[in-house]
């Protein structure tokens, strides 16, 4: 499985969703990968998975099929469980 955040770095949000990935990797040993939406990348992801708030976090299997998304940032214990 994998997980990614998509979110705008420049933002109000930048900054708090850098310090959610640090910390989530400080307690789970599991890194998130931070998309940024300023990129190509970032926004066809946005566009394939419909995302319309920001931050979100998607969960993929590894062939791309979305298994949970949320269009904020959950509790850690939730995107924890969630992802195993």
């Amino acid at each position: 499985m994998k997980v990614f955040v998509l979110y705008h770095p420049k933002s109000d949000h930048g900054t708090k969703v850098e310090d959610y990935a640090t910390e989530f990797e400080r307690v789970t040993s599991k890194k998130l990968e931070l998309v940024s939406l300023e990129t190509r990348e970032g926004a066809q992801k946005a566009e394939v998975y419909g995302v319309t708030q920001y931050p979100a976090i998607i969960a993929t299997q590894d062939d791309g099929q979305m298994q949970k998304m949320w269009q904020r940032l959950p509790q850690m214990s939730e995107l924890t469980y969630d992802t195993e």
